[in-house]
């Protein structure tokens, strides 16, 4: 059992809901409310077509205030911090000295010399500990400041009727307010490829924040959905979870675990012509090098069945890959998924062959993520 070291000030509102809290960066996390097929579907339809609110505080939120802050964060990221603006975010990688992936974050200009680093599950507060020693920072890792995310296309109009200038605010952008009488950090960020926010606020008034965006959007479709529904939602969106598609869940036979992110298709991360970071010349060097390439699998004429995680990928009777997770939509009629698929097969059109734990063979063909909101215009409109 694992031990949890850090406390949800949400804890008993999952609880009332049914949720049986479990560990998720050592933090009790309400995985599902009611472990059904019938939940799993009403929670990602929710989503995708009103609203879903989702308690993501097991994200560890680390501030590094002081002169040298912007230095640690540039150090460790490879994002150019920059060109990050105060009010801004931005999605970056962490790698280590190989030049192999351990944690994404999004990092937070809040002002100068102010900033905050949100990470999963990965060493991303160890890298910038370590970093920090001895320059003129200040770094706290914060865990009374917990962490709502509220997704879907009516997000929008529920934080408005409190908020007006919500709509104008832009993607990755930041705002200091006040929602329903409290203070509150709400960025334009989310992990569904759905228009969203994600509120932060002090621990004592999560449940007051809570129960109040429940409350306002009860007659708008919104409603508390389970963490695991990010798993159906980022599937179609290509948002990956460490270390969910990686080799330390999927390890190779002959090979120690760590991925690059030329294999993981984060190189997009990497701040053009960018130097300095950790692992950085072994990045550069890996490029061309890819063991795997992450990449979309869809089943062949209308297929339904969902993939399951760990299915087996066949090309012409050559084992060419793994499902990471799969999804069956019936909101966007196709069955999809996540898959680390030799470079040879990671082709649009290519003809696959899925064999699922039980034996049964599924027709399907690799294609380019993301297959929902393939433009990126839902996650990034403003209005």
């Amino acid at each position: 059992m694992a031990i949890l070291w850090r406390h949800s000030a949400l804890a008993h509102r999952h609880a009332e809901i049914g949720g049986e809290l479990e560990d998720w960066n050592g933090m009790g996390t309400a995985w599902f409310y009611d472990d059904t097929p019938e939940r799993a579907k009403a929670d990602y339809e929710a989503i995708r077509t009103k609203a879903g609110l989702m308690d993501v505080s097991g994200l560890k939120k680390v501030h590094l205030v002081g002169p040298d802050a912007a230095y640690v964060i540039d150090r460790v990221t490879t994002r150019n911090v920059e060109k990050i603006a105060p009010g801004r975010s931005t999605y970056a990688s962490m790698l280590n000295a190989d030049g192999k992936f351990v944690d994404d974050c999004i990092i937070y200009h809040l002002s100068v010399n102010t900033w905050l680093v949100v990470h999963g599950t990965g060493i991303g507060m160890e890298q910038l500990t370590t970093v920090a020693a001895g320059k003129n920072v200040s770094v706290l890792f914060d865990d009374d400041l917990h962490d709502m995310s509220l997704q879907g296309p009516v997000s929008v109009d529920l934080l408005a009727a409190e908020i007006p200038a919500i709509r104008d605010l832009a993607y990755f952008g930041i705002m200091q307010t006040r929602l329903f009488g409290r203070d509150v950090m709400i960025s334009r960020t989310g992990y569904t490829g759905e228009r969203g926010y994600e509120i932060f606020c002090r621990g004592k008034d999560a449940t007051h924040l809570w129960d109040s965006i429940l409350d306002a959007g009860k007659d708008m479709g919104v409603r508390p959905v389970q963490f695991s529904t990010l798993d159906m939602l980022r599937i179609e969106s290509y948002l990956l979870f460490y270390p969910g598609d990686n080799s330390e869940t999927f390890p190779f036979d002959n090979d120690l675990c760590g991925d690059t992110i030329w294999e993981l298709g984060l190189e997009f991360t990497v701040s053009p012509g960018k130097t300095g970071f950790i692992g950085a010349e072994n990045h550069y060097a890996l490029e061309g090098k890819e063991r795997f390439k992450i990449y979309g699998v869809q089943l062949s004429d209308g297929g339904m069945a969902q993939m399951d995680m760990g299915a087996r990928i066949m090309q012409d009777g050559k084992d060419v890959g793994v499902i990471t997770y799969g999804l069956s939509s019936d909101l966007n009629n196709y069955s999809v998924a996540i898959a680390r698929l030799d470079p040879s097969a990671a082709k649009a059109g290519t003809k696959l062959t899925v064999v699922q734990l039980d034996g049964t063979e599924l027709a399907a063909t690799a294609e380019e993520m993301p297959f929902y909101d393939q433009d990126k215009k839902i996650r990034t409109a403003k209005g």
